[in-house]
């Protein structure tokens, strides 16, 4: 097995767009702040955790879709995303994942929030650390998690990425960066 994946231009910058493949089951599986040239020993570590494969092959063609909607995202005409996921996590991370998935484009919430949805408001912790390791973001939108206080709160991609696509969606940063 080998993993595909296309690299994508974007306002935030490149993005790394991996694929499980194209039949039931597999999709979309990871995406990645940067080119793949600097992120290649972590995607290769992952891909390895998850798939028990390092083979990384360049082919858009599994991604045409991702890219497209995720061109379409930035451009200001798409605010929900379709397409086939294949998120490899633990269940509680998946599970949380879920839950982000409900969360509306130009909307926020807290990692409590989150944590009520799954039925586990103590958790947020935990919660914050699945949204760290959340593979495939914007996409399962962990940038629209705040802090209980309205606060800007930690972002794989960085705070500034995390207040763009905030911005970008419309949600009211006002006071809060």
């Amino acid at each position: 097995m080998s993993i595909r994946y296309d690299e994508l231009a974007t306002p935030i910058g490149a993005l790394v767009l991996a694929s499980s493949g194209s039949k039931p089951g597999q999709g979309l599986c990871h995406i990645e702040f940067g080119g793949f040239k600097e992120t290649s020993d972590r995607l290769t570590a992952w891909s390895e955790r998850w798939y028990g494969t390092r083979e990384w092959l360049r082919d858009p063609q599994p991604l045409a879709a991702a890219a497209e909607q995720l061109t379409a995202y930035f451009a200001g005409s798409l605010d929900r995303f379709d397409l086939a996921l294949d998120l490899q996590g633990t269940p509680f991370q998946r599970k949380v994942w879920t839950a982000l998935l409900e969360v509306p484009f130009g909307e926020a919430c807290s990692y409590k929030d989150i944590g009520i949805r799954i039925g586990s408001p103590k958790a947020v912790r935990a919660i914050g650390g699945a949204n760290n390791r959340n593979p495939v973001p914007i996409i399962v939108p962990c940038h629209r998690v705040i802090g209980a206080d309205g606060s800007m709160v930690g972002y794989g991609g960085g705070l500034s990425i995390k207040t763009f696509l905030l911005q970008h969606e419309g949600f009211p940063l006002k006071g809060r960066i």
